[in-house]
């Protein structure tokens, strides 16, 4: 179950970097009501994997996913760059968060 509130906190931390940039700093009330709840709620169910979870571990995790899936909204949604080496960066990290799952003990 830690998993899944450690996965479930990364997408919640994808869904408010995202509505920040919608936001436009803050200056758009409905994206910025998003990111609020989307920062609480990733670090709501951060907070319940790490009941069980490793931290460096748990946390390079969160990151990545929240790393891997706003570059994917933003290659789809602002159009930004998708060029060869960005990708592979962005498989290094997934492989990365993989090879921790993988080796975590928990």
């Amino acid at each position: 179950m830690q998993w899944l509130f450690l996965g479930t906190a990364g997408l919640f931390e994808v869904c408010w970097a995202v509505s920040l940039k919608y936001s436009h700093g803050f200056t758009k009330l409905l994206p910025s009501v998003v990111t609020v709840i989307g920062m609480i709620l990733s670090f709501y169910f951060l907070s319940l994997a790490l009941k069980t979870l490793p931290l460096g571990t748990s946390y390079a995790i969160w990151t990545g996913i929240g790393t891997v899936g706003t570059v994917i909204l933003g290659i789809l949604f602002f159009k930004e760059p998708a060029d060869l080496m960005r990708l592979i960066c962005i498989g290094f990290i997934v492989t990365g968060i993989i090879g921790l799952k993988l080796v975590s003990s928990h």
